[in-house]
């Protein structure tokens, strides 16, 4: 899998030259490849990307007061696609496929009286929540320049090293310590101030996540305010559907400047997660990542083969109901052609 600095550095070159051609079409869906070890229980979903035409969902089940709702079996739910019912072929109550996480931190300078406590609540979260020879993470920071800190890696001591790289950059070349591969420092971009949450969402869904299968989640770290990116919300949010990415927003700001409230919320919304709003208290930090544990090990999965067989691109909304309780999941999917 490519390099998410390696494509940055091409990405963002193009917008410095005033540039005008995008990156690679990400509307190709992803081969049958996996950078996690298969086994027979994920068979069915590696089933699924080769096919393409099955439809997995994974998603969380609530009460009324927001509890966690553990135990449902296959009969408890149904499935519609754009209104039509779904045969469901494939259910599991485990969390047990293999777990892809995209970590993604905002060091502009609006984060600067944060970022510590982000580097140490994060580095607890990844240590409790990934699991040995089994689950994967890389590491983004973004603010003037989109950097990856860390590429995909099972080692929690190699996150944590990324994480120890943040630096806060408000401009002029003061971010990161450089990525691998793509020289020293960040990557070069036309624009010296801003923040590129949307470019470095389209990055991470488009180039670290597409290639996985099994579960998939960003948890972007941000006071949710996009300045300067190539990209725009409904790009980013379309490219993490076409990934199949779960994404949770740490809505993380100083009072004294505003907050992308909306906005994330769309983005999260869209995807299956959502955002929670932890301003400048460290404990509320702390609780988030705690909850975000428990939904991503609390999830079911739903495999249907669509009635509508059509692969021309298009965008299928996804309900899935369960009588009594809140069903959180992602709002539909695009139902592309396979690749050659």
């Amino acid at each position: 899998m490519k390099k998410l600095g390696a494509v940055l550095v091409g990405a963002l070159l193009l917008v410095a030259a005033a540039g005008a051609q995008d990156l690679p079409n990400p509307e190709a869906p992803p081969p049958d490849v996996s950078s996690h070890k298969k086994s027979e229980e994920q068979e069915p979903l590696q089933t699924f990307k080769a096919q393409v035409n099955v439809v997995s969902v994974f998603f969380n089940v609530k009460g009324p007061k927001g509890a966690l709702i553990p135990g449902l079996t296959k009969d408890d739910f149904q499935v519609f696609e754009d209104g039509q019912p779904q045969t469901i072929k494939y259910f599991s109550a485990s969390s047990d496929q293999p777990l892809t996480l995209g970590l993604m931190i905002d060091t502009s300078g609006s984060e600067q009286y944060m970022l510590d406590d982000e580097r140490q609540v994060a580095s607890e979260f990844l240590r409790q929540v990934l699991r040995p020879n089994k689950d994967m993470a890389f590491l983004v920071s973004f603010d003037v320049t989109v950097d990856l800190l860390q590429d995909m890696t099972g080692s929690v001591a190699d996150l944590k090293r990324g994480l120890a790289k943040t630096r806060i950059n408000t401009g002029g070349g003061g971010g990161a310590m450089g990525v691998p591969g793509i020289g020293q420092g960040p990557v070069p971009i036309s624009r010296p101030k801003g923040t590129l949450l949307y470019d470095a969402v389209y990055l991470a869904s488009h180039e670290e996540l597409r290639n996985e299968v099994g579960r998939k989640a960003l948890i972007i770290l941000t006071d949710g305010v996009d300045q300067g990116s190539h990209y725009r919300l409904n790009e980013a949010i379309e490219a993490a559907q076409k990934s199949d990415a779960i994404v949770y927003v740490l809505l993380i700001w100083d009072p004294r400047y505003g907050n992308g409230d909306s906005e994330m919320s769309k983005l999260t919304n869209e995807t299956g997660g959502r955002v929670f709003a932890v301003g400048t208290n460290g404990r509320k930090m702390q609780q988030a990542f705690e909850q975000i544990g428990d939904e991503l090990r609390s999830q079911y999965s739903i495999g249907y083969t669509p009635t509508n067989a059509k692969m021309d691109g298009t965008f299928r909304k996804i309900e899935i109901k369960a009588k009594g309780y809140k069903v959180q999941s992602r709002k539909g999917y695009y139902a592309l052609p396979p690749r050659d």
